[in-house]
């Protein structure tokens, strides 16, 4: 189940995934001089806390890049601190290590791992190009679209028979135009776009043409809006 709200729910074993946090990004930034209003980590863990109330899951996985940077954690203001340790607690907590967060911070409780398996799926930060029924995070996908005579760019889940690319969740992630080659060459068939809504997906085929004119070296048509 893809949820608007970013996440991925599977019923079956009450699992719920969740990719790039990036707790700590706001601090990380002012750090080198970038101010940013210091709220990300609030904004992201109120949101977390909603959809774990609402889906109640027995285990909970993070797909990488949990805080922004390696001492992330040691930056989380007290109270952020304590719900994230609550979380941890209440929830078979499993971070998946990524680029940012390679080394497991102390004090935030949960697992760190370098991929999570299950008898059928395969979940790591990073896509692999030959992977099957994995499902990853990293890229941030996104996607511009059509939408009463103007372009609205929203972040997206990205799926085909073999893959699931996960939206970013944090506050300040930002993210990476479907288009761009770091993703493109993940759906080298194409698949298809689930981008997020208010309180819905809308779902869009995602397709590369094999010749591109001269001029749109990252052209490709959209199928029609679905809610």
């Amino acid at each position: 189940m893809l949820d608007p709200a970013g996440v991925l729910y599977w019923p079956a074993t009450s699992l719920l995934v969740v990719s790039d946090l990036h707790l700590e990004k706001g601090s990380s930034y002012a750090r080198r001089g970038q101010l940013l209003p210091p709220w990300d980590t609030h904004a992201t863990l109120d949101r977390l806390t909603l959809l774990l109330r609402r889906y109640r899951p027995r285990s909970v996985v993070a797909l990488g890049d949990g805080f922004h940077d390696s001492e992330g954690a040691s930056r989380l203001p007290a109270g952020e601190l304590a719900r994230l340790r609550a979380m941890t607690e209440a929830h078979r907590f499993i971070w998946v290590k990524g680029n940012h967060d390679p080394s497991p911070p102390n004090g935030v409780g949960g697992e760190w791992v370098e991929v999570f398996s299950t008898e059928t799926l395969v979940l790591r930060h990073q896509a692999l190009a030959g992977a099957e029924r994995e499902i990853s995070g990293h890229h941030h996908p996104k996607a511009a679209v059509p939408a009463r005579g103007t372009m609205v760019s929203r972040p997206c889940f990205v799926t085909d028979a073999r893959r699931v690319v996960m939206p970013a969740f944090g506050a300040y992630t930002g993210g990476c135009d479907v288009r761009e080659p770091a993703i493109r060459r993940l759906f080298p068939r194409g698949g298809q776009l689930f981008l997020l809504g208010k309180e819905r997906l809308f779902s869009f085929t995602l397709s590369f043409p094999h010749s591109v004119p001269h001029g749109f070296p990252h052209s490709f048509p959209l199928g029609t809006l679905r809610a």
